[in-house]
């Protein structure tokens, strides 16, 4: 089994190509740039059997590449919900297993970044993980559809649960391990752990704020743990937080 990955500009968004190693091939969302996964697929006589959506967020269905291959599309009910132009043929549920191919794939419902969102577990030793866990930082949940730190955290700690030596492939940027991430990860030390900083004041969208912490984003800029004045807790990009 190989994993093959492309990166959009911009979004820097990935989306994957899972090719069993017998003939077969399943594709993991869409981020504008999948010709290269279908050249692959077919220098290596791939039959492509479906198309896996983790979450709605317009970066991670950019189709237009695949419009044509007449695949069914695979996705949790509330990522159905939310597409435009786009039928799911296949409703996911947690824990549902695939059987795509040689490859065995296990449904993973992990919201807190999308109501919708799943990872993908490929044969006990690759995790999709999309826009839940990233190299080095977590998914945010101020976005739209976003479900709050509460589901994020939980998505989280079933994730930091799988061995050590589960091999990450993010929905943004390079892949890691769990291993790696449970050791040098700071988001998500800390919102695993069991104790909760006390923080900094700040403001977040021009409202005041309490930073709890503050750590890397996946391109190259910042993320941040906030607590609002109502009590309510986020993970935020950095550019919104005023310091």
């Amino acid at each position: 089994m190989e994993i093959h990955r492309t990166e959009s500009e911009g979004f820097l968004t990935n989306a994957y190509l899972v090719d069993d190693g017998a003939g077969h091939g399943v594709l993991i969302d869409g981020n504008g740039v999948g010709a290269p996964l279908l050249e692959i697929a077919s220098a290596r006589g791939l039959t492509l059997l479906a198309l896996l959506l983790t979450h709605d967020h317009v970066d991670h269905v950019m189709l237009d590449d695949y419009r044509n291959l007449g695949l069914p599309v695979y996705a949790h009910p509330e990522t159905a919900a939310r597409l435009e132009g786009i039928t799911v043929e296949h409703l996911l549920s947690d824990d549902e297993v695939l059987t795509l191919g040689a490859l065995r794939i296990e449904c993973l419902f992990t919201p807190g970044h999308a109501a919708g969102h799943m990872a993908f577990l490929i044969d006990d030793g690759d995790v999709i993980t999309a826009d839940v866990l990233f190299a080095g930082t977590v998914g945010g949940t101020r976005g739209p559809g976003a479900t709050g730190i509460a589901d994020l955290r939980a998505s989280l700690r079933r994730l930091s649960a799988l061995p050590d030596a589960t091999r990450v492939h993010p929905g943004h940027r390079e892949p890691t391990t769990i291993g790696a991430e449970k050791a040098q990860n700071v988001f998500l030390t800390a919102l695993l752990g069991a104790e909760r900083p006390t923080g900094e004041p700040c403001r977040v969208g021009g409202e005041p704020a309490t930073l709890l912490l503050w750590g890397p984003d996946y391109d190259g800029t910042h993320k941040a743990w906030v607590r609002m004045a109502d009590g309510t807790e986020h993970i935020t990009g950095g550019s919104q937080v005023q310091r």
